[in-house]
């Protein structure tokens, strides 16, 4: 994957965990009701997982900014991707989950091997 794709694929992977923290944050309670999602019996779980995902969207813009000195932080992108999709996957074949995740789940899957396109290329200024 070229440098020049590089950038403009963390852009959009800080958008989207940046934006998905954001909503679950501060709209948790009404995305949860508009989408038949069963409260959680303390939304601290919900919030802290947006606090997550606002970090890790943080981070990816950093990647963006300057790929190459931050390579070494693609791989805790892997693996946040990696862990979300793992357990949506296990889950919604196990004993399925809300649509509300299902999507999430396979975007993620698609960045996930993604990034790791972008970490195998060995990255080198312009």
């Amino acid at each position: 994957m070229a440098l020049s794709m590089v950038r403009p694929l963390f852009v959009i992977a800080g958008l989207y965990d940046f934006m998905i923290g954001l909503v679950f944050l501060f709209f948790g309670p009404q995305l949860f009701e508009a989408t038949g999602v069963p409260q959680p019996n303390h939304w601290g779980y919900i919030q802290f997982g947006s606090l997550l995902l606002i970090i890790f969207g943080t981070m990816f813009f950093g990647v963006a900014y300057d790929p190459v000195a931050n390579r070494n932080l693609i791989p805790y992108g892997m693996l946040l991707k990696l862990s979300y999709t793992g357990l949506a996957t296990y889950y919604w074949v196990a004993t399925d989950i809300p649509m509300l995740f299902k999507p999430f789940a396979i975007i993620d899957a698609v960045m996930l091997v993604l990034f790791f396109l972008a970490y195998s290329k060995r990255l080198a200024p312009p």
